[in-house]
């Protein structure tokens, strides 16, 4: 008896036991349940995460390809609007040739209607002649007769370079640029000061944060313009009082063949004359003929372009003087230099060749030859030397 009362007294502490054990396992169970949950949820966190990354990766992406693709068309903004001028000249052009050949094909009185075409596209001339001369204030009435004399007034550097003076400004400031590749102008008070011995340590050295390429570069109202080296046909407008770049453009057609043949480094030929500023270059299109080309120094655009018959076989350089192209040529072997092809872009049907006006006293080749329409000279570089020609002039007949 006494042992059943004992067992009995040991069954309520059994059950407790027992309930105790059955609510642990329940919440080991939830445990586990909520801890699986949880490790979904950290793992979709996860997932979503790594889709966020590359979603902003690929933005970043796109973002950079947009970017890149917006200054490749800002870039070419100058040349893809000029190719486009010159396309719709040239469909204009192509339409009056098919209006004509349509004319030619009629009646009587479709060869009235030619007649009419005709007499509009003389019109048409005749007005585009007469902006170009409002736009270029044609008052030159002078045309370059012979070359006079010249005077070397030093011998320094290479083969190649420039030197010039500003024909935009009243100072009497010399400026050498030597070498067809390099970034540093020579700035001299005067030419006294460049004709001295120690000339260079004289100089204001003006370095420029895009070298040049070849000698075609001019000076104009404080400005440096030239062909920016590595590049297929950019030109820079450097302030030369603040050191810095204040605009560029890209000359359309230029830069694929060199402009002179006798000087295959310079491939642009910038020029000064009366009327502004002008580029010089040939085309493989032209069959290698000299392209000129007037340009804004203010606004740096294409004013107008025209095909010119001088070749740039056995050129050496070329200047603009009075609305005129003056072509300078000369023999492989070296020789003497002379003017053989005149063009006058106002007067396009006299172009001529002029074998007469020879470069006097001297044989040798030109590494650039610069008018200076202040002056009326020419200041040209020759195998090292700066020289100076004196132009005879006389009154357009």
């Amino acid at each position: 008896m006494v042992a059943l009362g004992a067992h009995f007294l040991l069954i309520p502490p059994l059950l407790s036991i027992l309930g105790a054990a059955q609510y642990m396992m329940q919440d080991a169970a939830l445990l586990s349940y909520l801890d699986q949950r949880f490790l979904s949820l950290e793992k979709r966190l996860e997932k979503c995460n790594r889709d966020m990354l590359g979603y902003v990766q690929e933005f970043q992406q796109f973002s950079r390809t947009v970017l890149a693709r917006l200054a490749g068309l800002n870039t070419g903004k100058a040349e893809v609007q000029s190719q486009v001028e010159n396309l719709l000249t040239r469909v204009q052009q192509a339409q009056r040739d098919l209006d004509y050949l349509g004319s030619v094909t009629d009646s009587n009185a479709c060869v009235e209607v030619h007649e009419d075409l005709l007499e509009q596209q003389l019109l048409e001339e005749a007005e585009e002649k007469k902006r170009l001369k409002l736009m270029l204030n044609a008052s030159c009435d002078q045309v370059l007769a012979g070359i006079r004399s010249l005077k070397v007034v030093k011998k320094t550097g290479g083969k190649h370079g420039s030197w010039m003076k500003d024909p935009g400004k009243k100072h009497a400031k010399i400026y050498l640029l030597s070498g067809s590749v390099n970034n540093v102008i020579l700035e001299f008070a005067n030419i006294m000061t460049f004709m001295e011995n120690n000339q260079t340590l004289k100089a204001r050295r003006v370095p420029l944060p895009l070298p040049w390429e070849g000698t075609g570069h001019v000076i104009y109202q404080g400005f440096l313009f030239y062909h920016r080296h590595g590049s297929l046909n950019e030109i820079i407008k450097f302030n030369i009082q603040r050191r810095s770049v204040a605009d560029q453009m890209l000359l359309p057609g230029a830069g694929r063949i060199p402009a002179y043949q006798l000087s295959p480094q310079t491939k642009i030929d910038l020029a000064v004359d009366e009327q502004g500023l002008w580029a010089l270059h040939a085309e493989p299109e032209t069959g290698g003929n000299l392209v000129i080309t007037k340009i804004s120094p203010v606004t740096m655009a294409v004013e107008h372009s025209w095909d010119t018959p001088c070749s740039s076989r056995d050129a050496e350089a070329a200047f603009m003087a009075c609305n005129t192209l003056h072509v300078v040529y000369n023999s492989p072997s070296g020789g003497s230099s002379r003017i053989q092809c005149v063009y006058d872009v106002l007067d396009a049907l006299n172009a001529y060749t002029n074998p007469g006006l020879h470069f006097p006293k001297r044989q040798g080749g030109h590494s650039t030859v610069h008018y200076n329409p202040k002056e009326k000279q020419l200041f040209a570089w020759g195998d090292g030397s700066q020289i100076i020609y004196k132009l005879h002039t006389e009154k357009k007949v």
